[in-house]
């Protein structure tokens, strides 16, 4: 019987990190990774971004389970968000499902979620249609590894990240020999990592990597601050291994990396002295020669913590003079000007950069010759290189044909693409709808491309408020525009401008009093218009325009002449008032079940057996003075 399959990519093409993807055979949806990854520079105030799973909504019933590679937040950030929705279960390495377990546990709404399930390289599931296997890779965490889909056309394989390292320890070992059996089993398309794939230099060794570390401890004559990405567990043994060998103490920074530390050491992942690690107390007592700092930032992200250190705006730990920040993840290109401003920071605070991939490459991705060596043990039929910017898998493409792959074997899929494999044939099917899912703070999804819109003309250009009271039933400024501006000019130093300004407001919304079709959004837009017009004009930028239009209520109750002229005379009198009787008590209704008394409006009745009703008197109530409203005030944007 042919199977009719679908690969589906949710994320993981075009860009750097947020894997997951979607392999759907006979109906059922295999999930491939779930990840996150950080906001590049031009999403203002995002904290991470999440694939998204509409079309995995509306299929949900027919997910059979996720399935994980390792435990970076490329690979299982965004389970949390993930399992909040869909209750299906997790499989995953030892190494992985505890991290996993750490990122669950920070979600209220999924802190009891229990469905993990620990595999290895010899575990078999078997679903009816596929029959699901894994097998070890080399990466920069332990127990890292491929996943199988066994099909009744073939083997659909997922490398996840990749590299190829004969000093490789246990736990970081690639198995050749099963790669070499997938092989020779038939595979009918490999989804492979295209993280490095544009690099033909052969990545260090970690044992290369390891000799420089604790070469730099050794000749640095001060504090060393080690910039490390919190789940990359060899990085931080090799750093251990380093300061103990060269006497110096390590301090770890923040809880996340604390939390990954004791899940490693408690698995036998990670191995220390107890008296290896000071606090951030204690390292006032120590010569800095005999330190280390390591830093991994919120979330793991180090560079941004680094930038912080330098500008003095971390509680504990802050850049000295003579510090050095040793960089020892390699970042991504996307990341180019980040790393640069970064640099000049720490060396604006009397520090110095030494980044380790300035000597050597230093990547836990595969590199040209390591996607070619893959491709020769998996011998696939078909290629869809993943996890890259586009240059990246084209890169990854291109070494691909150079052992002979046909160009129509090789496809470079973009997000929501439907790559299908029917009646022995592969090819693009109709697409579906997938864009991004951001995160600021505890909101999921409710930023879009107009809020971003507005938030990077609020950093470029500042916001202009603009407020005027109007009487529409006189259809007159009843108070002249109050402006207000917030990073875009300097209001006092730019008087004529705002004056002009004011001047524009008044004519746009007495225009606008006058017309017989008055309409509060055609006010708005008029004012908008004609000041944005006027203001790029005159400073060739364009803040963001918030109009708010006040309104005299007319429809509070006017005294009278004849009122006021006897509040007049009252008070010119100035005569005391005589006393209010007293209320009479109110008599008590007799029996246990009188009925209680009702409410309605204003008055309060207590109705008696007979049926009378007597009311209680009304108090005096101080009137409040009337205010203007305001009518419109909220933009949509």
């Amino acid at each position: 019987m042919s199977a009719k399959i679908k690969i589906i990519p949710f994320g993981g093409v075009r860009e750097n990190g947020k894997n997951m993807y979607a392999v759907d055979v006979n109906g059922s949806i295999y999930i491939l990774d779930c990840g996150l990854k950080y906001p590049e520079n031009e999403l203002l105030g995002i904290d991470v971004v999440i694939p998204d799973w509409n079309y995995l909504r509306e299929n949900k019933d027919r997910i059979v389970a996720v399935f994980l590679t390792h435990g970076h937040a490329d690979a299982i950030g965004a389970l949390p968000y993930f399992l909040s929705e869909f209750n299906v279960p997790v499989f995953g390495s030892e190494m992985t499902i505890a991290l996993a377990k750490l990122n669950v546990a920070d979600e209220p709404k999924v802190k009891n979620y229990d469905d993990f399930h620990v595999v290895d390289e010899k575990t078999e599931i078997d679903f009816g249609d596929v029959v699901v296997s894994f097998f070890s890779t080399t990466h920069s965490i332990p127990e890292s590894m491929g996943i199988v889909l066994k099909t009744d056309e073939g083997q659909i394989v997922y490398t996840g990240d990749f590299k190829f390292d004969q000093t490789a320890k246990p736990g970081y070992q690639t198995d050749y020999a099963r790669l070499g059996a997938i092989g020779q089993a038939g595979v009918l398309a490999v989804l492979s990592d295209s993280a490095n794939a544009e690099n033909p230099t052969m990545n260090a060794s970690e044992q290369e990597i390891a000799e420089s570390i604790e070469e730099t401890f050794n000749y640095r004559n001060g504090r060393v601050v080690v910039a490390c990405v919190a789940s990359n567990i060899l990085r931080i043994q090799q750093v251990f291994d380093a300061a103990v060998k060269t006497g110096r103490k390590v301090c770890l920074t923040g809880q996340d990396l604390e939390k990954i530390v004791n899940t490693a050491m408690n698995l036998g992942k990670l191995s220390f002295d107890d008296d290896l690690l000071v606090t951030p107390e204690q390292l006032d007592s120590l010569d800095p020669a005999e330190t280390v700092i390591l830093q991994t930032g919120k979330m793991g992200e180090p560079i941004k913590a680094i930038q912080r250190m330098a500008n003095k705006q971390e509680k504990t730990l802050n850049l000295q003079e003579g510090d050095l920040v040793y960089i020892t993840t390699t970042p991504s290109h996307a990341m180019d000007t980040t790393v640069a401003q970064t640099r000049d920071m720490v060396y604006r605070a009397g520090g110095e950069v030494k980044a380790i991939s300035d000597e050597m490459n230093s990547s836990g991705h595969a590199y040209k010759r390591d996607l070619q060596l893959m491709l020769n043990l998996l011998k696939p039929k078909y290629l869809v290189p993943i996890q890259g910017e586009y240059r990246l898998l084209n890169a990854h493409a291109n070494a691909a044909m150079e052992l002979g792959m046909p160009a129509d074997h090789v496809f470079i899929l973009a997000k929501g693409d439907v790559l299908t494999y029917d009646k022995g044939t592969m090819g693009l099917g109709e697409g579906i709808d997938v864009s991004d899912t951001m995160i600021d703070g505890i909101g999921v999804g409710d930023i879009g491309n107009i809020v971003l819109r507005d938030r990077k003309v609020l950093a470029d250009d500042g916001i202009f408020i603009a407020v005027v009271t109007i009487d529409r039933k006189k259809k007159q400024i009843v108070a002249e525009p109050k402006i207000t501006s917030r990073g875009f000019v300097y209001v006092k130093a730019n008087k004529d401008l705002m004056q002009e300004s004011g001047q524009i407001i008044s004519k746009a919304v007495q225009n606008n009093l006058d017309n017989k079709e008055f309409d509060w959004g055609h006010l708005k837009q008029d004012v908008r218009e004609h000041l944005s017009h006027y203001l790029f004009e005159q400073t060739h930028r364009r803040p963001v325009i918030l109009p708010v239009i006040m309104e005299v209520n007319q429809h509070h109750r006017r005294a009278s002449s004849k009122d006021k002229a006897n509040t007049g005379k009252e008070q010119a009198k100035d005569v005391k008032a005589p006393a209010k009787p007293k209320a009479k008590s109110k008599p008590k209704a007799k029996g246990s079940n009188a009925p209680k008394a009702k409410t309605a409006g204003n008055k309060a009745a207590a109705t008696t057996k007979d049926g009378q009703a007597t009311h209680k008197p009304r108090r005096n109530r101080k009137r409040r003075p009337h205010a203007a409203k305001p009518a419109e005030t909220t933009d949509k944007q």
